[in-house]
């Protein structure tokens, strides 16, 4: 393929697919690209002409180039699944490199690494890069990724899969009364079982200070704060501000074995006597007893509009997202697990930290750092 002349005005933006979504859309007619109705506003800065790089997660590959044809509009009509399609924000697009998965290439191959901004030595948190669809990608590094596809269009080399990449591409689902979802079935192994590693006291450290930083932010933009009994003194011990904001007990009417639950979560925003959002925070502990402890909440009380959120070191990522996809977790009666709790990296936390303003913010900035296990 001829590489394209860029226009005058031409901007690129990040486009993320999962194996699942690749494979949907590659089943479709392949002129819509679609995202979820919370990125609603950040889609308003995309224009006819603009280019959508496309990126694998789980298989960390460029694959694509998607040109805006025409959007950003909303629709409901299903596209990519059969039945509740969640991407109802749209654009129309024309596809200008499309690559099969072994000729995609790798975000790790020494010519990209050496060569993207986000992965210099300078730029240590590259993933955070490529957290969330959308996002603007600086014009050197897409002009740069722009000549690459094309070449492998043209020729190029091929990246062939390994064994756990192969297994990304396996669909396994899920019936529920409403629809398919697509599952994991995680795969434990001696090597890398960190789940069953003894807690070192710097590690403990680190996840008592990310308790207290969530306790920080939610205090700062107005909430109150709710800190099992357990963890209080410690977390107050990593407290940069006054513990004002923090709740001796909490204001809700429930159950015992309801309060029993929520009172064992990490961390909570509140707002009068709503949670807003609730945090488990998953250092070394099991990813598997903060997921069943959310889905435990949602299973007692499944009419509680709660925002979830799982927050752990980037290495833990991964793991993150093959547990909340277990089959166990899509049964919920509110709706699978996977589609009501995202990720938070730490470093995406201290990102959002660092935020100017923060009193001023809703908490629906957190959006903004949090990924979804698509």
């Amino acid at each position: 393929m001829v590489q394209e002349v860029r226009r005058a005005g031409m901007a690129y933006f990040l486009d993320l697919f999962s194996p699942e979504t690749y494979q949907a859309f590659k089943r479709s007619r392949q002129d819509i690209s679609g995202f979820r109705y919370r990125q609603r506003f950040a889609a308003e800065r995309i224009k006819p002409g603009d280019k959508l790089l496309c990126y694998m997660t789980r298989l960390s590959r460029w694959f694509g180039i998607l040109e805006v044809v025409e959007g950003p509009f909303q629709d409901k009509t299903p596209i990519f699944y059969p039945e509740d399609d969640p991407f109802v924000v749209r654009f129309r697009v024309r596809p200008l490199v499309w690559l099969e998965p072994e000729k995609a290439v790798p975000i790790h191959d020494p010519q990209v690494w050496q060569t993207l901004s986000m992965t210099n030595p300078q730029s240590p948190k590259w993933t955070g890069k490529i957290r969330t669809s959308l996002v603007s990608i600086p014009d050197s590094d897409g002009e740069f990724l722009e000549k690459l596809l094309c070449s492998q269009v043209a020729g190029g080399g091929t990246f062939p899969l390994d064994e756990g990449e192969v297994k990304a591409f396996e669909t396994h689902a899920v019936r529920r009364a409403d629809k398919s979802v697509p599952v994991t079935v995680p795969v434990e192994s001696a090597d890398a079982s960190p789940d069953e590693k003894p807690e070192v006291e710097s590690e403990v450290r680190e996840s008592v200070r990310i308790q207290a930083l969530l306790a920080e932010i939610g205090s700062q933009m107005g909430f109150r704060i709710w800190i099992p009994k357990a963890d209080r003194g410690r977390v107050l011990g990593e407290r940069q501000d006054s513990d004002a904001s923090l709740l001796d007990r909490l204001p809700l009417n429930y159950d015992d074995t309801t309060l029993k639950t929520i009172e064992q979560i990490d961390v909570l925003w509140m707002r009068g006597r709503s949670i807003i959002r609730a945090f488990e925070v998953e250092h070394t502990t099991s990813i598997y007893s903060g997921l069943l402890r959310m889905a435990d909440l949602l299973a007692l009380q499944p009419n509680m509009d709660i925002r979830l959120h799982i927050v752990a070191p980037t290495t833990r990522r991964e793991k993150i997202f093959q547990e909340i996809r277990r089959p166990v977790f899509t049964l919920l009666e509110r709706g699978p697990l996977s589609e009501l709790c995202t990720y938070l990296s730490y470093d995406a936390l201290r990102d959002l930290a660092s935020e100017k303003h923060l009193s001023h913010l809703s908490d629906s900035v957190l959006d903004e750092f949090a990924e979804e296990a698509e």
